[in-house]
Formats: C-alpha cells, structure tokens, sequence
C-alpha cells in the first residue's frame, strides 16, 4: 500500500497541451505501491521536492537540488537532457532517465502523411473538394522503388524508417557515427551527406540541433537535390537554411517541402513560406499524441520494476546519466 506521504513528485504542468495531472493519474493506477503527487504551485513544488525520491519532469534547478535530500531519480519528461545540472545530479548520486523513444511513433506517422500526400497529391484533392469540383487528376509518384534518406537515427528516425519499411523503398541513414549502424538499407556519416542528396527522393531530418547540424541544409544541398525530391523537417528549424530554401522553392529546385519546423520559429505571418502550395506547414505539433503520458509512464514504471527487484538506481531504460 503507498504511504501518506508522496515518493513521486511530478513537476510538469502540461505537454502538447495535455496537463501533467493525467500523468499522475496514470502513475497512480500503474504504481499503486507508490504515492504520487502533482505539484499544482511553487509551494507545492518545494514541498514535494523535500520528501520524494522519484521526481518527473522537465528540468531541475540548483535551488531545487538544494531542496530535494531524498532524490534517487529524476525522470526527464524530454529526450535532451542538456539542460540539466548534470555533474550536480552526479555528485548527489541522482540516477537520470530521458524521454527518448515516446514521440517515435506519432512523429512518423507525421512524416509518413506528408510524404504521401506528395506522392498522391492529397492536398490537390482536398482543394477540388472544397470546390465541389468532380474533375481528375494526376499523382505526382509512387513510392515505390524511390529513395528515403532518413538524417538521425535516433529514437525518432528509427521509427520513420520502420514505417517506410513496407513502401518498397530504398533508405539510407545518415548520422555522427555510422559503425553503430541502424535500421537503414545504408549508413553514412555527415561526411558523405552529398552523396547521399545526390540519390535522394525523400529527404527526412530527424536529427538534433548541434554545431554540426545547424544550417546543414544550405544553397548547396539543395542543389544537389533532385527537382522531384521533397524535404521533410520534424528537426529543428535551424537544420535548414529558411533564405535558400525560399530560394529552392522560388525556382522550382526541389518539388516541395514539409515542415513541423521552422527558423524563425513561430513563422511570421508574412514570410513567404506561407505562400507556397507546395508547402505543408504544421506549428510544431508533429511530437502531440494522446498517448504522451502513456509512454512516459511505460518508462517510470519499468525503472521502478527494476529498481525494486535490484535495489540499486542503475542500469535502468534510457538511463543517461
């Protein structure tokens, strides 16, 4: 039975727009040895962070570490954990797990309508419905024997290749380090990034933004490009030059592009990117799914499975630190 007092804090107050308040819901029926408890105010927040010794959410800082004498965990409710006191958490004996692998699924699923809507000019469809205009019309492509370059292989770009595993498609992963290998037909390092481009159809960023990746996309990648290659960013908006791809599309040197990013990001109303019919545009929403809190706690209540069968805060899922 839990005790009275909390032993998991949960800090968040919403995600994609769907309130934390859930997660502990969901915490509750899956751990019901446990007392978890959401922290709604400061004060809250202070208090819970005094006795819990499993705390979930989305940073912690040298204030709240001074406050925490009891934590064992901290589960991050993202998948970068820069952000975080890092060498302090280390120092305290602080296990630290990430958020990787929950926003695989849905962000593919992303990505993959997109691409098909390209391919079956969905969106030209939709327009002659809002006409009530019975006339046909042409697919650009098929899938079908085209090649996916998926940039990232991470959580999120193994989950975009998986589901392009039964289009009949060639993929070649690009990341830092190809000897790890991945779910790829290919892999190649940033390095031979032109090459691929050069054999490219589709052209999925699913990397994160790092001195490497930032700008990666330029005037020159997009002119290796095919005129029928599409460009898909669920990555950051930095990945890409926003100037050369107003310039791509302006002088028709890709077929399109697909984008939950953008830099500057919000988009200002006036930027020409809006104006494009060959652009799909999405606010950053590619990672929202109802099952968020779900797959968070998935992650929780394992670790804490592991933790009370080993006794010991180590050797948990996506433990990073």
């Amino acid at each position: 039975m839990p005790t009275d007092t909390p032993d998991i804090a949960v800090l968040d107050h919403d995600a994609h727009g769907i309130p934390a308040s859930e997660y502990a819901d969901v915490l509750r029926r899956r751990l019901p040895d446990h007392a978890v408890a959401l922290a709604e105010t400061p004060s809250d927040r202070r208090r819970l962070l005094e006795t819990a010794t499993v705390v979930a959410g989305g940073g912690l800082d040298e204030d709240d570490l001074a406050a925490a004498e009891n934590l064992r965990l901290f589960a991050c409710n993202s998948a970068g954990v820069e952000h975080l006191p890092l060498d302090a958490l280390a120092e305290r004996g602080v296990a630290v797990t990430n958020a990787s692998g929950v926003h695989g699924p849905n962000i593919a699923e992303h990505v993959l309508g997109w691409v098909l809507m390209f391919a079956r000019r969905l969106d030209e469809g939709r327009r002659r419905q809002e006409r009530r205009e019975w006339r046909r019309f042409q697919s650009f492509t098929e899938l079908a024997g085209s090649t996916v370059t998926v940039v990232g292989l991470g959580s999120i770009g193994e989950a975009i290749v998986r589901r392009f595993s039964g289009f009949d498609v060639t993929t070649v992963g690009v990341r830092h380090t190809p000897s790890k290998g991945g779910p790829t037909d290919e892999v190649l390092g940033y390095d031979d990034l032109d090459d691929a481009l050069a054999r490219t159809d589709v052209l999925v960023l699913s990397c994160p933004l790092t001195e490497t990746t930032e700008g990666l996309i330029g005037e020159t990648e997009l002119g290796i490009l095919s005129t029928d290659a599409v460009l898909v960013n669920v990555a950051r908006g930095g990945v890409v030059d926003t100037e050369a791809l107003v310039g791509a599309l302006q002088t028709n040197k890709i077929h399109g592009a697909a984008l939950d990013v953008t830099d500057p990001e919000p988009l200002p109303t006036d930027h020409d990117l809006w104006g494009f019919e060959n652009v799909f545009l999405t606010p950053h929403v590619s990672g929202h799914t109802p099952k968020y809190w779900e797959r968070r706690a998935d992650i929780l209540a394992e670790n804490l499975e592991r933790v009370a069968e080993s006794g010991a805060y180590e050797n948990l899922r996506n433990q990073v630190a």
